[in-house]
């Protein structure tokens, strides 16, 4: 256990300094590595090998994907379609910002690209239209948790890669839950703007929903090819990752012909970008990983709790309280990539299905996102409103309340996960 101590110890005080995560991770991981008196070079070769693995090639992959949908007018698409589906209700274009984000997070896997491209697109929209500057913000926010949950997901990726479990059954197990957390959001905001009479769209129109999926089409059969190739075993997750690329590529440049091979050089460096934090920190995390595995960590975790009670229903509260505690205050890919490994054991320990559990801690791990002070999503969103993180932090309340009710829901009755992979088998 005093290993962990200086672990945490030394990755707080670097974060305090200022120092980039991925850099805390790796300097955390050297301080380790000196009291244990492991070489120096072990760093490079547990970092290499951490991330030299072909399931981690999808997230680059499905990242590109989302750009090119961004920049190639696929994401327009799918904001037209939600408009015509749900704009004639009252509050139509927040609940627009939650249909577009359950369509776009079936396609991109991240929940960043899904704030980028969604809420660069309706948060100008919304504010135009008498909706208030946080609210547009936080409705954008918490509705793009849902990009890592419906498939594919990055972070269920990530997390098939720490700890074997199958990629494919996370991804039938996360449907259930992101449809649920979608329209959780959809009654949530529905009621919030009835309340705050905010505005609604023309009237419902059955040939203004055809016209728009007429347009839309292309950019709706996306994720019907990522998910139905998977599941039928035509490819998997990294193969399906690439298939959306090419088949982006050509919806953008030969269908929609909204980009040209001229805006290609910025998207691949954007997604080079993004990809090489994402990449630095896994193999960071992958190190510290495999050292708390080393000096025993996770065993002694598993020992703590299960001394506490081995009802599995007690052990999944004491977990998810830890991590929603973990979320605040850390990114999810490296809370996902170093407190897998050791959180998992405990959790087989008492019978609770690894499917089930990698999705509910992605889940949990998602409400991190969107938990001040580091959710990444809040920021983005802050920068496209305009407003502080103290304006959308209040308005973000209601929301959380509601994902962590869905939370316990699934906690309390985990067959809304796993069903769908137990048909599957």
């Amino acid at each position: 256990m005093e290993m962990l101590i200086i672990f945490l110890v030394a990755l707080f005080g670097f974060l305090l300094m200022g120092v980039p995560v991925a850099f805390c991770l790796g300097l955390a991981a050297l301080v380790m590595m000196g009291i244990q008196n492991f070489g120096h070079e072990m760093l490079v070769q547990k970092m290499v090998g951490g991330i030299d693995s072909f399931p981690l090639l999808a997230v680059p992959f499905f990242m590109l994907a989302g750009e090119i949908m961004n920049t190639g007018g696929i994401a327009k698409r799918i904001i037209n379609l939600s408009k015509a589906l749900v704009g004639h209700i009252t509050g139509g274009l927040g609940l627009v910002n939650i249909v577009a984000s359950m369509f776009f997070g079936g396609i991109s896997g991240s929940s960043v690209a899904d704030t980028a491209a969604i809420g660069g697109l309706l948060i100008p929209s919304m504010k135009e239209e008498g909706y208030d500057a946080d609210f547009s913000a936080a409705v954008t926010a918490s509705s793009a948790t849902m990009g890592i949950v419906i498939p594919p997901s990055i972070p269920m990726i990530l997390f098939g890669l720490i700890s074997g479990v199958s990629v494919v059954r996370m991804f039938l197990g996360g449907i259930i839950p992101g449809i649920l957390i979608g329209f959780s959001l959809l009654m949530l905001t529905f009621i919030i703007s009835k309340k705050r009479k905010y505005p609604k769209g023309d009237g419902f129109s059955v040939m203004a929903v055809f016209r728009a999926l007429k347009e839309s089409i292309w950019a709706v059969f996306l994720p019907v090819i990522i998910i139905g190739g998977i599941i039928s075993g035509y490819f998997t997750p990294t193969e399906a990752a690439v298939v959306a690329v090419v088949y982006a590529l050509v919806v953008s440049l030969l269908i929609y012909r909204e980009m040209t091979l001229k805006d290609l050089p910025k998207i691949l460096i954007d997604t080079g970008k993004t990809t090489g934090i994402v990449m630095i920190v896994a193999g960071a995390a992958m190190v510290v990983a495999w050292l708390l595995t080393i000096v025993r960590i996770p065993q002694t975790i598993a020992t703590t709790i299960l001394g506490i009670s081995e009802s599995p229903l007690v052990v999944l509260i004491i977990i998810n309280l830890f991590l929603l505690l973990v979320g605040s205050v850390m990114d999810l890919t490296p809370a996902l990539l170093i407190l897998g490994p050791v959180l998992l054991p405990v959790a087989t320990a008492v019978g609770i299905d690894p499917v089930f559990f990698g999705v509910m801690m992605v889940i949990n791990l998602g409400i991190g996102l969107v938990t001040p002070p580091v959710g990444t999503i809040l920021y983005i969103a802050c920068g496209i409103a305009k407003v502080s993180l103290e304006q959308i932090t209040k308005a973000m309340l209601p929301f959380l309340a509601t994902q962590v009710a869905v939370l316990l829901l699934i906690i309390l009755f985990p067959q809304l996960v796993l069903w769908i992979p137990g048909l599957m088998r």
